[in-house]
């Protein structure tokens, strides 16, 4: 049984995860929808780029790339401490994944609309915003939750590099009670309810967009 120590302890360490995750989400979102619409636009040099990109991080395990970033950068001449670090690889890991869900969103989108707003006036930029952006945001809440959802499962990676989070908290108690199995039982529950909160927000947030659509 663990102490009340020890659970303030986990929270704690949830706390920590929570908050990384959210900046990394915040800030991944609007950078994967710039990704995409460079992997989409008319240059061919910044599509090769943007496409390199999200194919690499993609690729590269998620602790490999925060190690990367904290240890292999300061060879270049730059340095991180470990929070600003980890908030940046879990950003640019995640913009590389909803990049792929922005872009789908925008080759399956029907040009016909696109074109009837030209036909009106509208700027290439108005158009995107105005028409395409609001639908194709709708339709890809529920891919983006789901990609949330994987960079918190993912997120015990950023452990390498010093920052205690809610699973490395949770061998922290375990380690100092000796009581292994109450302290990653209760981590469980908490990655649970955090997950559980965020699927719920984000099934809200579809029905409101199916409410407004209908």
């Amino acid at each position: 049984m663990l102490t009340p120590a020890a659970i303030l302890d986990l929270l704690r360490g949830a706390g920590t995860t929570v908050a990384v995750c959210s900046v990394a989400i915040v800030a991944g979102i609007p950078l994967g929808l710039a990704i995409a619409a460079g992997r989409t636009g008319r240059n061919a040099i910044v599509r090769f780029l943007c496409g390199v990109y999200s194919s690499f991080v993609r690729a590269t395990p998620l602790v490999t790339f925060v190690m990367l970033i904290y240890f292999g950068l300061p060879a270049l001449g730059i340095e991180f401490d470990p929070l600003p670090a980890a908030v940046l690889a879990l950003a640019l890991t995640t913009a590389a994944f909803n990049s792929e869900i922005w872009r789908a969103g925008i080759v399956d989108f029907p040009r016909g609309q696109l074109e009837a707003a030209r036909s009106f006036g509208m700027t290439r930029r108005t158009a995107f915003w105005r028409i395409m952006f609001p639908q194709i945001w709708r339709r890809s809440v529920a891919p983006i939750v789901n990609e949330m959802t994987l960079l918190i499962k993912a997120s015990p990676a950023i452990a390498v590099i010093g920052i205690v989070d809610l699973t490395r908290k949770a061998r922290q108690v375990a380690e100092s009670t000796y009581e292994p199995l109450p302290a990653f039982i209760s981590a469980v529950v908490i990655y649970g309810i955090v997950l559980i909160v965020l699927v719920v927000g984000g099934r809200l947030l579809e029905r409101r967009f199916a409410g407004r659509t209908a």
